[in-house]
């Protein structure tokens, strides 16, 4: 196959614990040719208006740091020559972001296969998707009036407050009983009312980690990733500090996840990245989810072998 990875900058991969890497190493290794492309090399080709990309196909060397050589020159190819176009640009989800979504769509209709398809993306902001699962949430408060999330505060005394576009960890606050910051939390994460944010009742279950559950094309991966806070902390985001542990799926870790997972598959989410802390789903994280190889290397399940048999499957299918 020709795969093509459309992801951040490679001389910034850390290939000791990045997940594209992974994917890309597994593909490798089964005779698949590696190309890579970032959000900024989309276009629609004026004449033709197919959807391409300034590509360039890349060998991996097995070395730790320079892990990648060129083969041969970049070049414009249309998204559709390619056996499949994996989008793995990592958050935020901007307005660039946004833009691509549209130009991966387009390109869907002229017979792109993409993983995961851009209306699913669009469709599914990874804050906001909980929402349609309340059977597996916590109480959670989506709104910019401040009103409204000081009240939630005073029911539920013990609150996370966290922007609707972060990712690791970043801009999280805990706002517990009777805290004095709480108006400069939240005229801080709104702008003073201007921007909707999340609120979420405080889970004392993250002492024991939160959870990183990986569902591939609708079937959980048998073990996830517990991510416990460091001392003094509330969140266990990997970037805030936090310890992966990896652990076997509990039984209502595999509740929620095969419930949600065939759902989303449906959709166009091949790979979808639950958080989990304790029995409550808080994020669904779609655009580029991670922890492959933290999880291969503590329970010995190959993660990115699971995910490229997969690949291989849906396209042999016909997508």
């Amino acid at each position: 196959m020709k795969l093509l990875f459309v992801a951040d900058p490679l001389d910034g991969f850390k290939t000791y614990k990045d997940s594209t890497f992974a994917m890309m190493r597994e593909a490798a290794r089964r005779g698949h040719a590696i190309y890579a492309c970032e959000v900024k090399d989309l276009a629609a080709d004026p004449d033709s208006a197919l959807i391409e990309a300034t590509v360039q196909q890349i060998i991996l060397t097995g070395d730790e740091h320079a892990w990648y050589a060129p083969e041969g020159r970049r070049e414009r190819m249309s998204l559709n020559l390619f056996s499949g176009v994996l989008m793995r640009k990592d958050p935020p989800f901007d307005i660039e972001f946004f833009y691509a979504t549209h130009l991966l769509s387009r390109a869907e209709s002229q017979g792109a296969r993409v993983f995961n398809r851009g209306q699913a993306l669009r469709d599914h902001p990874e804050k906001l998707a909980i929402l349609e699962f309340p059977q597996f949430t916590a109480p959670t408060l989506v709104a910019r009036d401040m009103e409204r999330l000081r009240a939630f505060h005073a029911e539920h005394h013990d609150v996370i407050y966290k922007p609707l576009d972060g990712m690791g960890g970043m801009g999280i606050f805990r706002a517990v009983q009777g805290e004095h910051n709480l108006s400069v939390i939240l005229e801080t994460l709104t702008a003073g009312g201007t921007q909707t944010i999340m609120a979420q009742k405080y889970l004392p279950a993250i002492v024991h980690g939160d959870k990183r559950i990986l569902i591939i094309d609708g079937k959980p991966v048998p073990w996830c990733l517990a991510r416990i806070p460091k001392g003094g902390e509330t969140r266990g985001n990997l970037a805030a500090g936090g310890t992966g542990v990896a652990r076997e799926l509990t039984r209502r870790d595999r509740e929620i996840a095969e419930t949600l997972g065939p759902t989303l598959a449906a959709r166009g989410l091949f790979l979808v990245g639950l958080d989990v802390i304790g029995d409550h789903v808080t994020e669904i994280n779609v655009t580029s989810p991670t922890c492959f190889q933290e999880i291969t290397q503590q329970s010995g399940v190959d993660v990115a072998a699971i995910f490229i048999d997969a690949l291989e499957q849906r396209i042999a299918a016909g997508y």
